[in-house]
């Protein structure tokens, strides 16, 4: 439950308080779990490797990445089921992968190849009551069926959570070693998405850290970059630009998530935005982005927009997100960073 901003903190950034002014988020304690890490046991393709040590990630920066990854979509645990609290049936692992979406079923069916002849067991062994149902047929298919679906709704309670017994088989499967690798292979699969992606849509430019890791939020969290004929567009308008404009469009970007995410439909940003919005605009009025990040953040304008998750209702998180990543300042899910007299 996202518990609602306290009055002085909403009071002071009406006001346009920088980062003193505001008081602290209260920390946000950390599940029992299995934590998102390098292990001796885990590979990486020798040939994605190589690729992905291109853009900066070898096998530290693929796990940091990865670690990163987790923290906004589990709390940097390898497991951390999830019910359809969000209308995509079932949420797990360290990328929540998802029925709604189709990216759980291969998952699960890259567990089942893995252990080949152990399956079975394995299987009994980790989830006894709801493995046989979650990979059934009927519940590896993209989408899944009906059938499945009926028997994953029954087991949640009445709030939309999981019920305690598939939580914990869940959270067995996912915090298997198998499954770890499983992740870690999926995890390398979708970096190697990012960089076709970053080789796309920054071509001609370096690709920094920073760019890395803004790609892979927006691959995790929306699937896909914006087409090139909306690229071109949107870079065009940034280069007829009058130069006095230039803070003024950064300051029209931020009222939009300012008032995005102050109405009735929008979640996930109730203990970040008037954080954010005090120390983005401090950093404005102070002149402390650069080339680099003005453009991610227009580009995070661009995409974020277009988030249509339950008819959008994510959009500001979204944004919150990247645009943290691109400034190095930020709060996501109560975890604030930096700050804007830290940027200057």
């Amino acid at each position: 439950m996202l518990r609602p901003l306290a009055l002085a903190g909403a009071l002071l950034w009406s006001a346009g308080a920088c980062a003193q002014d505001l008081p602290p988020a209260a920390p946000t304690p950390l599940p029992e779990c299995r934590r998102v890490g390098d292990a001796p046991f885990l590979q990486i393709d020798s040939e994605a490797a190589v690729l992905l040590g291109g853009i900066g990630l070898d096998r530290a920066a693929v796990f940091a990445r990865m670690a990163e990854t987790s923290i906004p979509e589990t709390m940097g645990c390898w497991a951390m089921p999830v019910g359809n609290f969000d209308g995509q049936l079932v949420s797990v692992g360290m990328s929540q992968w998802n029925y709604g979406t189709g990216s759980l079923q291969p998952v699960l069916a890259a567990w089942k190849q893995r252990l080949r002849g152990r399956f079975g067991r394995t299987r009994k062994a980790l989830a006894p009551v709801y493995g046989k149902l979650l990979f059934s047929r009927d519940c590896l298919k993209v989408p899944v069926r009906d059938k499945c679906r009926t028997r994953i709704l029954a087991a949640h309670d009445a709030d939309g959570r999981l019920n305690a017994v598939l939580l914990r088989e869940l959270t067995a499967l996912f915090e298997s070693d198998a499954m770890l690798q499983v992740q870690t292979d999926a995890y390398v699969a979708l970096l190697l998405d990012v960089r076709r992606d970053l080789l796309r849509v920054f071509a001609g430019q370096p690709i920094t850290m920073r760019k890395v890791r803004w790609a892979i939020d927006t691959k995790v969290q929306q699937g896909f970059f914006p087409p090139d004929a909306d690229l071109a567009r949107l870079r065009g308008k940034l280069a007829a630009m009058p130069e006095a404009e230039r803070w003024e469009r950064l300051r029209a970007i931020l009222a939009w998530y300012e008032a995005l995410s102050r109405s009735i439909d929008q979640d996930g940003v109730a203990r970040d935005y008037a954080w954010n919005v005090a120390q983005w605009r401090c950093m404005i009025d102070t002149g402390a982005i650069d080339a680099e990040q003005y453009e991610l953040l227009h580009l995070t304008f661009l995409r974020s927009r277009t988030a249509i998750g339950n008819s959008g209702r994510w959009q500001a998180l979204t944004f919150s997100r990247r645009a943290k990543i691109a400034l190095g300042v930020g709060s996501v899910s109560g975890k604030r960073d930096g700050d804007c007299i830290g940027a200057r």
